[in-house]
C-alpha cells in the first residue's frame, strides 16, 4: 500500500500462520528486500516470537507481546488461526474503499467507521480462521489517498456456538524498523499542565502509557513516536489511537533492537464477552511515518486530521466564564458582549451557570432549563440582542454529568453510574450518568437537540469534568458502550445540526484523541491560559494534533508554573497560533487594551486560514505556518535567557523554512532575498517580546 511519500508492505508466508511486516517507510525502502525478517536460527523459542508480526494471537506467539487473547469455555486461551484469503485495492487511483462495508464492521459501532479520512486510498483485508475454536480474525488496513498514515483495526468473529471471552484485544501492533533501540517520545501532563513533551531512551524492554479513567485523561495522550536511538532526528514513526475511553499504548524493543508499538483499548477485569454468531471490531489505530523527524510526523498527522474538518469558519469567540463564573445575568453578559464587539469578536459564548439550580458547582447539572433569574426575558431575547450587535451565540453544556441535588437525579436514580450497595464516588461535586444505557443516551440526545432546535445556537461547548471511576456490573462492556453512545450523539449533532460548531472540552485537555478529532470542530487543550504555560502546552499539542483543532484564548490569567509577565501582544500571539478566543474580563480592560485586541483580531482574520490549514514548522523561537501563497510566523521571547534584560545584546536572526532562495519576500515594510531569510532569518531585537509576521513573495 502506497501513500504520498511512504509505503506499507505486508506479506503472509506460505504456511499461513501470520502476517508479517516487510517494510514501512519511504517508497524506496518498500521497493527493496525486507530489512525486518530475522536472520539466523532461533533457539528455545518459536519462530513466531522473533518475526515482525502484524498481529499476534496467544497460541501463535508466546514469549513476545501478544495482541489478542481469546478464552473459550474450556479455559483454553490459545488461538491458531490460518490464512484463508485477502482482498484489497490495486492502486490509490482506482480504489473507492468504504470501511462501513468492511468485514465485521457494524454501522454505529466505535470501530473502523471513524475516523476515516475522506477520499479513496489503498486498502487491504487479511482473513484468518481457527477451525478448532471457530473464530475468524480479519486484519484491516487503509492508507488514505495522498497521505502518509495507515489506518489499522481488527475484527473478531465468533463462528461457533459457545460464548468466548476476549481477554486482550489490541487494535494493532506496529513494527518499527529500528536496529539500535529507540527514542520513544510521548505526551504527559496533569490538569492545567497537559501535553508536556517527554522522551525515553529504550535500548531494550518496554515503555507504556495508558488511561484507566474511562476517558482519554490528563496524564497521557494516546500517542507515541519512535526514532532509532542512533538517529533520533531522522526518520520517525508514530502511532495514535482513535478511542475516547480507557486505552493503552506500549513500545517494546526486543533483543535485536527492533521496536514494536502496540495500541488498543485497555482490557477490562472480566474481558469482553463474544456471544455465538457475534463480532467485535476494535478502534482504529493510526500509524504515521516521516523522513523529516518529529515535526514531519506531526505534519503527517495534521494532514490526516484535516480530512475530518467540515470547513466551518473559525470565528473569533468570546467566552464569559472568567468574567462572571456562575454569576450569569443577561444585562451583565450583554455589556460584556458590547465590549467584545469592539475587540472584533464574532461569537459570544455563555459558559456554566445559565441553567436552573446552578449558582455554584454543587447543583443544577442534569436540569438543562434556562434559569429565568439569569434571563428574565428569555434566552431567545438575549440571543436577539446579540444578533443586533452582529454576534453569533454559543452555549456551554456538560450533558454526561449530574448533580446529586438535581431534579434529574431524584427522578432517575437508576441512571446514575454506581455499584449496587455502594455510594457512588463524588468528584467535583458531581456524579456521572450511565451512558452505557440507551435510555440515558437518548435523553442526552433529546436534551441537546431540544436546545439547538429551540434557540439560534451556532457554537456548543461540550465539557466533561470528571473521570469514570464507578464501574457497576463489569459483565457488560461498559467502556465500549459508553464510548459508542458518546460517538452516536456527536455524529447525530453533525448530521442534524451541521452548522453548529462543537468544541470538545474535558476539564481542559482530558479528552483529546483521534476519535474526538473526527467528531468535533475544535478541542480545548487546557484550562491553563497563562501565556508562558500555554506556549508549552500548545507546542506539545501540535506534536500530535492539528492547529485547526487547537482552541486558544487570551485571558488575564497568571501562570500556574511560569508567572513571568508577558505583554498583551504576547498573549494574543500565543492564542492566534490556534483558534483564537478571548476569555478575559473585558469590563476591566481599558480602551487601549480593547484597541490592541481589535488590532490583533483584525490581523488574525486575515491569516486564520493559514494557521488552520498551513503546514506547521517549529522554529528556534517560534512557529511558521506555510501555505501556498504565504507564510505566517509567530516569534516569542520567553525570557529564558537574559531574563532581567540587564546585559547588552545584539540583533538576532530567526531562520525561516520553505522559501525559494531565488525569490524576494516581503516581511512587513521590508523586502529580503529568500536565501537571506533561510540562512540568516528575520531580524528580531529585544524591543518586543513577540511578533506575528506575514511572509509573502515580492514582485
Amino acid at each position: 500500500m502506497r501513500g504520498a511519500t511512504t509505503s506499507y508492505a505486508v506479506e503472509v508466508p506460505s504456511h499461513g500462520q501470520w502476517a508479517a511486516l516487510v517494510a514501512w517507510g519511504p517508497h524506496a525502502v518498500a521497493d527493496g528486500p525486507s530489512l525486518l525478517a530475522p536472520v539466523g536460527t532461533e533457539h528455545f523459542i518459536p519462530r513466531s516470537d522473533v518475526e515482525p508480526l502484524e498481529y499476534a494471537a496467544r497460541g501463535v506467539r508466546y514469549t513476545a507481546p501478544t495482541d489478542l487473547v481469546v478464552v473459550g469455555p474450556d479455559g483454553s486461551d490459545e488461538l491458531r488461526p490460518l490464512f484463508v484469503g485477502a482482498s484489497g485495492s490495486a492502486t490509490a487511483e482506482t480504489s473507492s474503499y468504504d470501511p462501513t462495508h468492511a468485514t465485521g464492521a457494524h454501522p454505529g459501532s466505535p470501530s473502523a467507521l471513524r475516523p476515516v479520512a475522506a477520499g479513496g486510498g489503498d486498502w487491504l483485508e487479511l482473513a484468518f480462521v481457527d477451525d478448532l475454536r471457530e473464530v475468524r480474525v480479519v486484519l484491516h488496513y487503509r492508507i488514505p489517498a495522498g497521505l502518509d498514515v495507515v489506518e489499522r483495526w481488527v475484527s473478531v468473529h465468533n463462528l461457533g456456538g459457545e460464548e468466548l471471552t476476549l481477554r486482550q484485544h489490541a487494535s494493532a501492533g506496529f513494527v518499527v524498523p529500528t536496529s539500535n533501540g529507540a527514542v520513544v517520545r510521548y505526551l504527559w501532563g496533569e490538569w492545567n499542565s497537559e501535553f508536556q513533551r517527554g522522551a525515553v531512551e529504550l535500548r531494550r524492554g518496554r515503555f507504556s502509557v495508558d488511561s484507566r479513567q474511562g476517558i482519554t485523561g490528563h496524564s497521557y495522550s494516546p500517542f507515541l513516536s519512535v526514532a532509532d536511538l542512533e538517529d533520533p532526528a531522522g526518520t520517525t514513526w508514530g502511532v495514535q489511537l482513535a478511542w475516547s475511553g480507557s486505552w493503552e499504548l506500549s513500545a517494546d524493543v526486543d533483543t535485536t533492537g527492533q521496536t514494536r508499538i502496540q495500541a488498543g483499548r485497555a482490557p477490562s477485569s472480566l474481558g469482553l464477552a463474544l456471544a455465538p454468531g457475534s463480532s467485535w471490531v476494535s478502534p482504529v489505530a493510526v500509524g504515521g511515518c516521516s523522513t523529516e523527524g518529529v515535526d514531519g510526523l506531526a505534519r503527517a498527522f495534521h494532514a490526516y486530521q484535516r480530512t475530518f474538518s467540515r470547513g466551518l469558519p473559525q470565528k473569533v469567540l468570546y467566552n464569559s466564564w472568567f468574567a462572571t463564573e456562575f454569576d450569569v445575568r443577561a444585562g451583565h453578559q450583554l455589556e460584556l458582549a458590547k465590549r467584545a464587539v469592539r475587540a472584533g469578536v464574532e461569537t459570544f459564548v455563555v459558559d456554566d451557570g445559565w441553567f436552573v439550580g446552578r449558582s455554584d458547582d454543587t447543583g443544577g447539572l442534569g436540569d438543562w432549563d434556562v434559569d429565568p433569574a439569569a434571563f428574565p426575558k428569555g434566552l431567545g431575547a438575549f440571543i436577539d440582542d446579540l444578533k443586533e450587535l452582529g454576534l453569533g451565540f454559543g452555549l456551554w453544556v456538560e450533558p454526561e454529568s449530574v448533580s446529586p441535588s438535581s431534579e434529574l437525579a431524584a427522578k432517575h436514580p437508576e441512571w446514575i453510574l454506581q455499584t449496587p450497595g455502594r455510594e457512588p464516588l463524588l468528584v467535583r461535586n458531581q456524579l456521572l450518568l450511565d451512558l452505557s444505557r440507551d435510555d440515558v443516551a437518548e435523553w442526552i440526545w433529546e436534551t441537546l437537540d431540544r436546545l439547538l432546535s429551540s434557540y439560534e445556537i451556532s457554537y456548543l461547548k461540550w465539557d466533561a469534568n470528571r473521570p469514570r471511576l464507578d464501574a457497576g456490573d463489569q459483565r457488560r462492556d461498559l467502556d465500549g458502550r459508553v464510548v459508542e453512545n458518546l460517538y452516536k450523539i456527536l455524529d447525530g449533532l453533525r448530521a442534524e445540526h451541521p452548522q453548529v460548531v462543537v468544541e470538545g472540552c474535558a476539564g481542559g485537555g482530558a479528552r483529546v484523541d483521534l476519535g474526538m478529532a473526527a467528531r468535533v470542530d475544535t478541542l480545548w487543550p487546557s484550562d491553563n491560559t497563562a501565556p508562558l504555560d500555554r506556549l508549552s502546552i500548545q507546542r506539545g499539542f501540535l506534536t500530535g494534533y492539528s492547529p485547526h483543532l487547537m482552541s486558544s484564548w487570551v485571558t488575564d490569567a497568571e501562570g500556574t508554573h511560569d508567572g513571568r509577565e508577558r505583554s498583551l501582544d504576547f498573549r494574543f500571539h500565543v492564542a492566534m497560533a490556534g483558534g483564537l478566543g478571548i476569555g478575559a474580563d473585558l469590563s476591566r480592560w481599558t480602551d487601549e487594551q480593547l484597541a490592541t485586541a481589535a488590532r490583533h483580531v483584525a490581523q488574525y482574520k486575515e491569516i486564520r486560514d493559514v494557521v488552520a490549514h498551513g503546514k506547521v514548522y517549529q522554529l528556534a523561537e517560534g512557529t511558521q505556518y506555510v501555505a501556498e501563497d504565504r507564510s505566517v510566523v509567530f516569534l516569542w521571547n520567553t525570557g529564558d535567557g537574559n531574563v532581567r534584560g540587564t546585559l547588552p545584546t545584539r540583533p538576532r536572526g530567526i531562520p525561516l523554512v520553505q522559501l525559494d532562495p531565488a525569490k524576494n519576500y516581503r516581511v512587513g515594510t521590508e523586502v529580503y532575498p529568500g536565501s537571506y531569510l533561510l540562512q540568516v532569518g528575520v531580524p528580531w531585537d529585544d524591543s518586543t517580546d513577540s511578533q506575528c509576521l506575514v511572509i509573502t513573495p515580492s514582485n
